[in-house]
């Protein structure tokens, strides 16, 4: 201070000394915005001691955010003369030493001392008054906004306070209810406890609700009903005597009536009540929840008609009138609402044309309007309708349509667990897709036949019925086509069988015919027939299709006296009856029970064979028929056991396919062949490529592409070194992944042979759009081709067919002169065949090649 004059020095001490002992925090500031007096309230509310301030420009103590303009601001008043802030106090945030949040409320005055100008602010700390009141406006939020009703009332019932929630939701105004008692706005149902006189109630302490948490039906000001749940929380003082009440109320209808409702018909469900009275139950909860509707429920019946289920509150002869009635677009409320599946309003059943040909049977009743709104499944389908009748022209409001959207809901259950009842034996015994007995029903009903052959001594046969690729018809045609396939198998034996016989499904393709009184030589006949029967065509899709059948036969009592066990053998029948070319039938014999041990017996070799890499290969040469030089070689799968002896493909290959044996069988195989053929370059034996047969099981692993590619780069070759040869039925087979596994090997520049052509499903169709390079004709059209014109003329098709599609034409089983002739003659550019050399041990083959390059 010491460049103060003395006057103004000892003015300034005076004026120190006085605001020195203020209560308010005073800070007053020069000319140039240095701080030149800080009191002790000002030391307590900053936290700085007044050393640490005087002095320096007052920013220190504006909080950062505010400082960049604090001195501009002060400037810019004393310029113009004005001062916004002098006189009036403002509350401004206080930037404390220690960084707590402070608030003070700040006036500002301007002193003059011998013409120099003093700005002195004073401050009061109003942070918890801030804070006080911040608390008050979020509780004032917490209360008002919230959705549930407050009511406060004074010690005599009487409201004090109403929240907006009680507005929203019960429709008064605050200037309605504030004086009122609580107990005249909002009556709860009379109780023991509520008989009491106010006057008493009060002499005790406790107002009427005083205490209480209850669940009860209320109106609104609109008298519309409402479920609400009622808390009511009693406030007393330090004598005990009762000065407040604060209610709460929360709006519960849609969960109530749900409870009540759902609680109650559920019940009468548990029960098996049956579905009249569970429905009439539903109208009278309706009714007694809301006494100003009359309800109704009609169901809709499979001809669309409808059918009077509850209407307790109408007279039986006007739901008899509506007994039978057609659903249609101007059928009244309810049978509009079935028709259109929507809920239908006539607010005046008088005037709607909708019910001009019912309002006869209406209005006599007092029945001046009505709302409809349909029942429907889990599916979407209309069961019925829920009718709304009134008693004055109006619509439904905004409760009503809450009680009947619960309502319907627990209607459809009820209606669809009457459907159910009547569809229960359909879906426990019945085959679900066909109609058939299913296998809980044949099992019974053929027991029972059993018993009856067994007292009168007659003759029984059971026949197991499996259709012949049928997984090509869902793989190339879609379930939809095999569904249907089945369904038309299913009406064919039907119409096969006597009145007394049995036909059912067991699962898939399987079917069971069991015939009554019939011999072995009656079965033979049966099967023959009903072979001949299903294999009349059928149109699937817009293809024709030609189905055929295995069939396996046991007889009772010679091949078992119970259902299993015949059935168990005629499935081995079956078996036997597949293995030996398809649509045949076979009768059980014992000799195809040692059958089966000695396939188990054989699994287990296989098995033991393949872990002990007991599987060698042979290989058969293909000739080109133009020059007679090699065309390459195809690997041949051998086996020969040490007890058992030489296995030929055709029993262990099948064998391999159905115990799942035959991927890894076939990965063997490739791997085997691919490593020989690098054997014989590495020797400089030349041979063009090689050939493996592979199943289209092992088209199926999303593996084999990788696998491959690993097999050649371990063998250092290339794609084109190898051919795989796939039946055409594996084609047929093949679904979207199959195709996708054949198209990635095809990408690897292995070429794809189609092996056997002409003696499955051949399409030109599908060979058209196959990723193959070349054809191989089946060796059954070969072996006649020197005797048989009709045999040339097929060979020289299949030729042409490989020639106008691009593909080369490989013919097997050429075992004569003429025969590969008249194949060269024709175009084939490749053969192979006994005429040349039969399938050959490696070192037998490497021979033949040395001997083959020599020439005659």
């Amino acid at each position: 201070m010491q460049s103060l004059s003395p006057f103004l020095h000892d003015a300034y001490e005076t004026l120190s000394q006085t605001l020195e002992q203020a209560i308010d925090a005073v800070v007053a500031i020069d000319e140039g915005n240095r701080i030149i007096l800080f009191n002790a309230a000002a030391e307590r509310m900053w936290g700085y001691a007044r050393e640490e301030v005087l002095g320096r420009n007052v920013s220190m103590l504006v909080p950062a955010g505010l400082r960049a303009w604090h001195d501009g601001y002060v400037d810019t008043n004393r310029a113009t003369g004005v001062n916004k802030i002098v006189g009036a106090r403002r509350e401004v945030p206080v930037a404390r030493k220690s960084g707590e949040p402070c608030w003070g409320a700040m006036s500002i005055s301007k002193v003059t001392l011998a013409g120099r100008i003093i700005y002195t602010a004073f401050i009061r700390d109003v942070t918890f008054e801030r804070r006080d009141r911040e608390q008050l406006r979020l509780l004032s939020l917490g209360v008002n906004e919230t959705d549930n009703a407050v009511i406060i009332t004074d010690g005599a019932d009487r409201i004090v306070y109403v929240n907006t929630g009680f507005v929203r939701l019960l429709g008064y105004t605050s200037h309605e209810v504030i004086g009122r008692r609580q107990a005249d706005v909002l009556p709860l149902p009379s109780r023991d406890e509520a008989k009491e006189s106010s006057a008493a109630r009060a002499s005790a302490g406790q107002a009427l609700w005083s205490g209480r948490h209850v669940e009860e039906l209320i109106h609104d000001r609109e008298g519309q009903p409402l479920w609400c749940s009622i808390v009511v929380n009693p406030i007393t003082d330090a004598a005990g005597a009762l000065v407040n009440t604060v209610s709460v109320i929360t709006n519960i209808t849609d969960t109530k009536m749900h409870e009540v409702l759902q609680h109650k018909v559920l019940e009468a469900m548990v029960h098996e009540a049956p579905v009249r009275e569970v429905m009439t139950l539903v109208c009278r909860e309706v009714e007694r929840i809301a006494p100003e509707v009359v309800a109704s429920i009609l169901s809709v019946d499979e001809q669309g008609r409808l059918r009077p289920l509850a209407g307790p509150s109408l007279p039986d002869a006007y739901s008899d009138a509506l007994d039978g009635v057609p659903i249609g677009p101007a059928c009244g409320s309810c049978g509009t609402a079935a028709y259109r599946g929507e809920p239908v309003l006539s607010k005046d059943i008088a005037t709607d044309p909708l019910w001009a040909d019912f309002r006869h049977l209406a209005l006599p009743q007092g029945l001046l309007a009505c709302w409809s709104s349909p029942i429907k499944s889990s599916s979407g389908r209309v069961l019925g309708s829920f009718a709304f009748y009134y008693r004055r022209n109006r619509g439904p409001s905004r409760f009503h349509k809450r009680l009947v959207s619960v309502s319907v809901h627990l209607c459809a259950l009820a209606l669809e667990r009457e459907e159910s009842r009547s569809r229960i034996r359909q879906l426990a015994f019945y085959d679900a897709l066909t109609g058939l007995p299913n296998r809980s029903l044949l099992h019974a009903r053929a027991e029972q036949a059993i018993a009856d052959a067994a007292r009168s001594g007659d003759a029984l046969a059971v026949l197991f019925i499996d259709l012949d690729r049928f997984k090509q018809v869902n793989d190339s045609l879609g379930h939809t086509a095999g569904d249907e396939l089945l369904r038309q198998i299913a009406r064919r034996l039907q119409d096969l069988v006597a009145p007394s016989d049995i036909v059912g499904r067991l699962a898939g393709d399987e079917f069971v015919v069991v015939l009554i009184g019939c011999d072995a030589r009656g079965a033979a006949d049966r099967a023959g027939r009903i072979q001949n029967a299903l294999q009349v065509p059928v149109m699937l899709g817009g293809v024709g299709v030609v189905p055929s059948a295995s069939i396996g036969i046991s007889l009772f009592p010679t091949n078992g006296a119970d259902i299993d066990l015949l059935l168990r053998r005629a499935d081995m029948a079956m078996y036997q009856a597949k293995t030996a070319g398809r649509h045949r039938f076979a009768f059980f014999s014992n000799e195809i029970t040692v059958l089966a041990q000695e396939r188990i017996a054989l699994e287990a070799a296989l098995r033991d064979a393949l872990s002990h890499e007991a599987i060698r290969l042979c290989y058969q040469p293909q000739l080109r028929l133009a020059d007679g030089r090699l065309h390459g070689v195809e690997a041949l799968a051998r086996w020969r056991h040490p007890e058992l002896g030489e296995i030929t493909p055709a029993r262990f290959i099948p064998l391999a396919e159905e115990c799942g044996l035959i991927a890894e069988l076939g990965v063997r195989v490739l791997r085997e062949a691919c490593r020989q053929l690098a054997d014989w370059r590495a020797r400089g034996l030349q041979v063009p490529m090689v050939s493996v047969n592979l199943s289209p099981t092992s088209f199926r692993d999303a593996d084999l592409p990788s696998r491959i590619a690993q097999v050649l780069a371990a063998c250092a070759l290339t794609g084109s070194d190898l051919t795989l040869e796939i039946t055409e039925n594996a084609f047929l087979d093949a679904g979207p992944e199959t195709m996708r596994v054949i198209h990635e090997v095809r990408a690897l520049g292995v070429r794809l042979s189609v092996d056997d052509f002409g003696s499955g499903y051949s399409s030109l169709g599908l060979l058209r759009r196959l990723p193959v390079d070349e054809i191989k004709l089946d060796q059954s059209f070969v072996r006649d081709l020197d005797g048989d014109a009709a045999s040339r003329e097929l060979t020289r098709a299949v030729q042409r067919i490989g020639e106008s599609l691009g593909l080369g034409v490989i013919a097997e089983g050429v075992e004569t002169d003429d025969q590969r002739r008249l194949l060269q003659q024709q175009g084939y550019h490749a053969a192979q065949g006994h005429l040349f050399a039969p399938a050959l041990a490696p070192d037998r083959f490497e021979a033949w090649l040395s001997a083959h390059a020599a020439g005659p």
